[in-house]
Order: C-alpha cells, then sequence, then structure tokens
C-alpha cells in the first residue's frame, strides 16, 4: 500500500471519531496550507501587496467556523514502514514553518504498519517541532491505538 492510499482510508474514521467530541471539525487530505507571508508592497498602513509560500499536508484537521470560514487546528504527517534521518529533519522543519504562521497548530506525525518497532531515535532527536509521535504495528489501527490518536486530537 502507498502512503495516500493509506491516508485516504484513515480519514473518515478519524473525521468520524472526532464528531463525538465536535461537529465542526473537518479531516482533509492533502490540503496546501501557508508556512510564509511575505508582504510586498503597502498600502498607506495596511499590506497591499503579499505573497503566500504553502506546503501540502498528508492530514489537515481543520474548524469550520461557517461556510466560507475556517481555521487550521492540526496537521498530521504520515509515513508508512520506517522514518529517516531526513524525514524527521524536512518534517520537523514543516512543523516549525507552518507554526511560525499558525502559532495555534499542533503538528504531528502517525507511521503506519510499523510492526512492533518502537518509534526511532532519529525522531526524537530531529524531530523536535512535533507535538505528538505515533505509530501503529499495521496499517489499521487497534483498539489502543486508535483511542491514544483521538486522545491527542481533541
Amino acid at each position: 500500500m502507498k502512503e495516500k492510499e493509506w491516508v485516504i482510508t484513515i480519514i473518515p474514521e478519524i473525521e468520524q471519531s472526532l464528531q463525538h467530541h465536535s461537529d465542526n471539525l473537518k479531516v482533509v487530505a492533502g490540503r496546501k496550507l501557508p508556512y510564509s507571508n511575505e508582504i510586498l508592497s503597502y498600502s498607506g498602513d495596511q499590506p497591499d501587496k503579499q505573497n503566500y509560500n504553502a506546503y501540502e499536508t498528508d492530514i489537515l484537521i481543520l474548524e469550520q467556523i461557517d461556510e466560507n470560514c475556517w481555521k487550521p487546528r492540526i496537521i498530521i504527517e504520515t509515513k508508512i514502514n520506517k522514518v529517516t534521518t531526513h524525514d524527521a529533519i524536512t518534517y520537523s522543519q514543516k512543523a516549525q514553518t507552518h507554526k511560525y504562521v499558525h502559532p495555534y497548530l499542533r503538528y504531528g506525525i502517525l507511521i503506519g504498519n510499523r510492526k512492533h518497532y518502537p518509534l526511532p531515535g532519529r525522531l526524537f532527536r530531529h524531530g523536535q517541532h512535533f507535538d505528538f509521535m505515533l505509530s501503529w504495528k499495521t496499517y489499521v489501527a487497534d483498539k489502543n491505538e486508535w483511542q491514544q490518536l483521538i486522545e491527542i486530537l481533541y
């Protein structure tokens, strides 16, 4: 199974579980979220022209305020089988830059199909900007793994 395929399989379950706590939380895959906002010019005291740079997120949990308005609340980066040092550094850097623009954002990583291996030390050494790190033994969480995820997310 590929990572994006796995993400699509777990999103409906995450959203359904979160609906028990709040009906205004939505879960989406592949949404781009700005990590920088460059102000190119001003009109009086107000920014006039701006440039946004965005990273694509694996899983974004957002709070729907009304039909057109939403706030990003949680980003979950995903990997399957393993996580490399490069992954840990890259995702931690993405977390940091996203948090510059969205300081209230929580950011984590979920590794699927990890078997019974613990989270690798490289993730702790290089993942300093993560708020949470989880792994599942298979592609489908057992009851305990699922409960841990939902408790963290809510």
